[in-house]
């Protein structure tokens, strides 16, 4: 049995939380969670908070015991990315682009 979560459209680009989310790929959920609490960045708070609604869904919908969770997958895929301009030299313009992120987490029960 596994229980899913996902946030999608996230303001925060997948580089910067994919190294957040292969720090607890495989963990148990209590270490997954000490993790997340004492890493610094806003990345490791938002991923935390899917990592939590993982197991709520996993105790309230499936009703799995969460002392045996572990995170199966975590992953911090690309999300559509907004173009935005700065004013740029001699009149021109340059490009900015503002990215997002789709963050997954399954979580699956120990035998």
């Amino acid at each position: 049995m596994e229980a899913k979560a996902v946030a999608k459209y996230v303001r925060m680009s997948p580089i910067k939380l994919k190294p957040i989310a292969d720090m607890v790929r495989g963990k148990d959920l209590q270490e997954a969670l000490n993790i997340l609490k004492f890493t610094p960045g806003k990345g490791s708070e938002v991923i935390e908070k899917v990592v939590m609604s993982a197991a709520a869904n996993a105790e309230n919908n499936h009703e799995m015991n969460p002392d045996n969770l572990y995170v199966a997958e975590v992953s911090a895929n690309q999300g559509p990315t907004m173009k935005r301009w700065r004013a740029g030299a001699r009149g021109g313009a340059s490009r900015i682009l503002k990215r997002s992120s789709h963050i997954s987490v399954t979580l699956k029960e120990r035998d």
